[in-house]
């Protein structure tokens, strides 16, 4: 076998590759538990996603729409109390309402803005849809109960008693197997409703036919219940903070500097080699970067790489990448008639057909798009105002076009983007663009060293989706020390979970380490 080079200097109680969402929290937590840490980025700021961007006279949020589970100070969530217990405070802003759902499809056309509140958004969709109270208010219910048995999940730091789950939270385990549609078809939810209850959906992107209850219930309730908010001051307000408070707590981080070799040695972590060909020692690794990337290119010597590791991480299926026109415009929303924060537009409601239309390198069929404005009114300059469309691919759609194709295209399809905006809205963007910027999934993939730009961690459906990876965490620990955090972990996509999903990975490895001590004593 071969060993590794013993000249090893510097030693580390745990390493985190990665200063995304999930890397970052994890490296905070363990240094607040007085751990020596090291985190490797190998970018020059931190977050990942998790960031903004300036142009002329706008600072763009990169990716960031809302974040569920944070709440407010009366009812707070997840989020609020991880920061709370992180010693960062963070300046949030409310979002006034969950979605302004628009389908332009002719012979299915409707708008309706969708609010926060369980009693308010069951009261809106019954007003819409008066035939569908009861079953809407039972679906309604399976989505609280979901809440509840997560929450005890996440109280329990990821180590649930399966008794207690069982036992309490039965409709949770009864319909983890299936799928949204499963479900509202299961409740006789009338079709309209349907459609109307879907409206999140793309911030799972797969179709509504294998997205797992589970995940949807769970993220409708956060939202309902809690509401959604955003950082006053972009993400990178909350990323730079964390990356202050590691600091402050004596934590390292090297920038600029990326992981090229996990070190083993008969099936357990050793230590990390660098882009600078630095050796660090250490028995635990976390990874906020894909287990894709360091199943298939990180572990050395490929002779100690997992088989079965290797072979289970690459069945799972990457999920979509996003394509984003930012748009600084020089009238204000309320010039421009914009009332809402988050718009759904849509050419129907199938989203099946939607899904489909990702894998094509042409104009997508839906959009997610927000005016930060009417979230953060200060956000720009008196009398201008922000508006971020996003819209989807499948991973490598975009390999194949060349240079010269490329920027046509993208322009074409920003374009195509905007114009149906404006159509679904009734506005006027196009005449006062004062700032645009264009981002692709070859953008994502530049930025942030992600597989072919993918934003959305594994697809979530039910055979792969929150609770199945939680049942399969101890089997999934293929190598001695490695653990995974972020969006492609066990707690799925999103900011909310690849956040939390730091906090538990932390709190596991503190675990180990306290039990490892033990034993050395």
């Amino acid at each position: 076998m071969q060993k590794l080079n013993q000249s090893i200097k510097e030693e580390y109680d745990v390493a985190i590759i990665g200063a995304g969402n999930g890397g970052l929290v994890a490296a905070t937590q363990l240094a607040l538990e007085g751990q020596k840490i090291i985190l490797f980025e190998q970018h020059n700021l931190p977050g990942g996603f998790a960031t903004s961007f300036v142009r002329g006279r706008f600072e763009f949020e990169a990716s960031l729409h809302e974040l569920c589970d944070y709440g407010p100070e009366s009812n707070k969530g997840g989020i609020r109390k991880l920061f709370e217990e992180l010693g960062i405070d963070i300046p949030m802003a409310k979002i006034p309402e969950a979605y302004h759902l628009i389908s332009t499809d002719q012979n299915d056309r409707f708008d309706i803005t969708i609010p926060f509140g369980v009693d308010e958004y069951i009261n809106c969709i019954v007003e819409e849809v008066p035939e569908s109270e009861k079953s809407v208010e039972e679906f309604v219910r399976l989505c609280k109960e979901v809440h509840e048995a997560l929450n005890y999940i996440r109280e329990s730091k990821g180590n649930p008693d399966k008794k207690i789950l069982m036992s309490e939270y039965g409709n949770f385990l009864r319909t983890a197997a299936y799928s949204l549609d499963d479900i509202l078809e299961a409740l006789e939810v009338p079709p309209k409703a349907q459609k109307i209850i879907k409206g999140y959906w793309v911030y799972l992107a797969i179709p509504t036919s294998r997205i797992n209850f589970t995940i949807y219930a769970a993220m409708v309730y956060f939202f309902l219940l809690r509401g959604a908010f955003i950082p006053i001051h972009r993400s990178s307000g909350y990323t730079m903070a964390l990356e202050k408070k590691i600091r402050d707590l004596g934590g390292k981080i090297e920038f600029n500097t990326r992981v090229e070799k996990i070190l083993l040695e008969d099936g357990k972590v050793k230590g990390l080699e660098t882009s600078k060909r630095d050796r660090i020692k250490t028995d635990f690794v976390i990874s906020n970067a894909s287990p894709t990337l360091v199943y298939n290119k990180l572990i050395f010597p490929e002779s100690e790489r997992p088989e079965i590791g290797y072979k289970f991480i690459n069945a799972r299926k990457h999920a979509i990448s996003c394509f984003v026109v930012y748009l600084g415009l020089n009238k204000s929303a309320e010039e421009l008639g914009l009332k809402n924060y988050s718009y759904v537009i849509s050419d129907n409601m199938d989203t099946q057909q939607i899904y489909d239309s990702f894998g094509k390198l042409e104009c997508p069929t839906i959009q997610a798009s927000i005016c930060l404005n009417n979230a953060i009114p200060d956000c720009s300059p008196e009398g201008t105002c922000i508006v971020s469309i996003t819209s989807f691919f499948k991973p490598g759609v975009w390999d194949a076009i060349n240079k010269e194709e490329y920027f046509n295209l993208k322009d074409k399809i920003a374009a195509e983007l905007i114009e149906k905006f404006e159509n679904a809205t009734n506005t006027h963007l196009s005449e006062y663009i004062e700032e645009i910027e264009i981002a692709t999934p070859e953008t994502y993939s530049r930025y942030t060293g992600t597989y072919k730009g993918v934003t959305y961690g594994y697809e979530v459906d039910s055979w792969d989706s929150t609770l199945p990876r939680l049942m399969r965490m101890a089997e999934e620990r293929f190598i001695d020390g490695l653990k995974i955090c972020g969006g492609f972990s066990f707690q799925g996509v999103s900011y909310t979970n690849s956040l939390l999903s730091g906090q538990i990975t932390a709190l596991l490895t503190l675990q180990e380490l306290q039990e490892g001590g033990k034993k050395n004593e």
